[in-house]
């Protein structure tokens, strides 16, 4: 029965990720800009290189400093969105991270929501981690962690953050992998007030691999990201009056914003992000009972994902082996059957 079961999860799980290589060659359904459009430098400026008509971004980190960009303009709800390649080789210590924030004009009650990449010692696979907070709320960290289906310094995949007042979904290419629905009981904590756009890469030598054991080592030095792709829709917001740029701005971008088809979530995109969790996900601050005896406001606790993990949110010894295992048999169905070779 428990080989029968695996067997079914596997071709459930291929099925999957087959339609995923197939959404990937489609793009989302909105426009892509040029830097200059929708963008400008943060920090390092000397390690941010522009190509390909200026729709191609590389971020450097070096021993002279990480770097950055930021979007021209504030929104208030939206999508955010890039396809982006990781530094390959040896990236420990080192953090890429795309992420919608406030913190610039907000110091004190700042909202924030994330995609950070994780990287890691040679031979070990990067890890994908996202979060949210609303009003400052850094103290009630909402992080969940995920390892990938590909490698992501091979190739480019597209990363994407679908904002409302109504929801916060997190996709990579077309696959929904986390969601947050706006509930009364999380109050403050649901980010609420315009943010920009950043994408950045960093020494995080302190945190970032194995609680800060392995730190970057520049002998790997300079680390590239890659990014390419972009698209911003959303509406631009004055963050002082915190009023529309433009009378007719919010509702071209909210028309905009549902021709995406991503703030809709079928029975199928459900389907596809159950089966991604299962298989990927390694830590869920929703199961993180020593961290939050009481449960975050927004968690809908899934017993069947709730199985899985430790009462520190991270995974049962058990699971983690069948997910390897699944892991490792999905790639080598996959790697037979598209005669792509993915390195996990």
């Amino acid at each position: 029965m428990g080989s029968f079961y695996m067997d079914c999860n596997m071709k459930i799980l291929i099925s999957i990720i087959l339609l995923w290589f197939a959404s990937f060659a489609l793009a989302i359904n909105t426009k892509t800009l040029a830097f200059d459009e929708a963008y400008s430098k943060l920090f390092g400026h000397h390690n941010i290189h522009l190509s390909g008509k200026d729709r191609h971004v590389r971020l450097l980190l070096d021993r002279s400093s990480g770097s950055g960009f930021i979007s021209s303009d504030m929104y208030q709800y939206g999508l955010f969105s890039a396809s982006i390649k990781l530094p390959s080789d040896y990236t420990a210590g080192v953090v890429v991270a795309f992420y919608t924030s406030n913190g610039d004009v907000f110091e004190k009650n700042h909202d924030e929501l994330d995609f950070e990449f994780l990287g890691n010692i040679k031979g070990k696979e990067w890890r994908v981690q996202t979060n949210i907070y609303g009003n400052g709320s850094t103290s009630r960290g909402r992080e969940e962690r995920y390892f990938l289906p590909f490698d992501p310094t091979k190739e480019f995949h597209r990363y994407s953050i679908l904002w409302t007042n109504e929801t916060i979904m997190f996709y990579i290419d077309q696959t929904p992998i986390r969601e947050v629905r706006h509930t009364e009981t999380m109050g403050g904590d649901y980010p609420s007030k315009p943010m920009s756009l950043y994408a950045t890469i960093w020494d995080a030598s302190n945190w970032a691999t194995s609680g800060g054991k392995y730190k970057v080592n520049y002998k790997y030095s300079p680390f590239t990201s890659e990014f390419r792709d972009l698209s911003l829709v959303g509406c631009r917001v004055d963050p002082i009056q915190m009023l529309p740029t433009s009378s007719n701005n919010c509702t071209v971008s909210n028309s905009d914003l549902m021709a995406t088809g991503l703030s809709v979530m079928t029975q199928e995109k459900r389907k596809a992000m159950h089966t991604f969790r299962e298989n990927f996900m390694s830590y869920s601050a929703c199961y993180d009972t020593l961290r939050y005896p009481e449960k975050l406001p927004e968690c809908e606790i899934v017993e069947a994902e709730n199985r899985w993990f430790k009462e520190n949110g991270r995974l049962k010894s058990r699971h983690r082996r069948r997910q390897k295992n699944s892991r490792a048999r999905f790639h080598t169905t996959v790697n037979s059957s598209l005669g792509q070779k993915w390195v996990m």
